[in-house]
């Protein structure tokens, strides 16, 4: 999706902003997800006890990576993800391969609080561990900034390409990755619209 003017109606998950679209700057791209994104009173409980720092228990860590709902946005859009379940998956696992802190125990407990525990419409399937897995080993591999604790705001007015250089996202390691993807899942809306 290029940016729709404010008064064309996106439904949520519709909304994407391609890989290939590098030109619009971070305030822009926010403030179309802000039209479609949900309220935060209606995301669930124990998916904001797994993935939202703001929620600790004390004497409990959850998982690395965790992040609240502004941060998890701006990383929807600097890996050019839509809000698909393997969207979701691989922005959770790139966030999470980023902080480069975790443990296979720590992925695994994930993987199954993801497929057997979240709400239905929130549950990972099979493909969408394959692509958490995968985002989780491609940020190992790339290295970028950690993405849970990297300051947006000063990108807020510049263009998504000197954003992700500042985050330092690999670009030829991504779009390699988005065609794989595109193979292996070529009926999927998610992987399809990816470049």
């Amino acid at each position: 999706m290029n940016i729709q003017p404010q008064d064309t109606p996106v439904a949520r998950d519709q909304w994407h902003i391609p890989w290939s679209c590098n030109h619009i700057s971070l305030q822009d791209a926010l403030h179309s997800l802000n039209r479609v994104r949900n309220d935060p009173d209606e995301i669930p409980l124990l998916i904001q006890l797994v993935e939202n720092p703001k929620y600790r228990l004390p004497g409990i860590s959850w998982f690395h990576g965790r992040v609240d709902l502004q941060q998890h946005d701006c990383v929807h859009i600097l890996l050019g993800r839509g809000l698909l379940s393997k969207d979701e998956a691989f922005v959770i696992g790139f966030t999470m391969g980023a902080s480069g802190t975790r443990s296979s125990a720590e992925e695994n407990a994930f993987c199954s609080i993801a497929r057997h525990l979240y709400p239905d419409i929130y549950q990972f399937d099979d493909e969408d561990i394959s692509i958490f897995k995968d985002a989780l080993r491609l940020a190992q591999v790339n290295r970028p900034a950690e993405l849970d604790s990297f300051d947006f705001r000063p990108w807020m007015q510049q263009s998504l390409a000197k954003l992700r250089h500042a985050a330092g996202i690999d670009n030829a390691l991504l779009t390699a990755y988005y065609r794989l993807e595109q193979q292996r899942y070529p009926n999927d809306a998610a992987s399809g619209r990816l470049l």
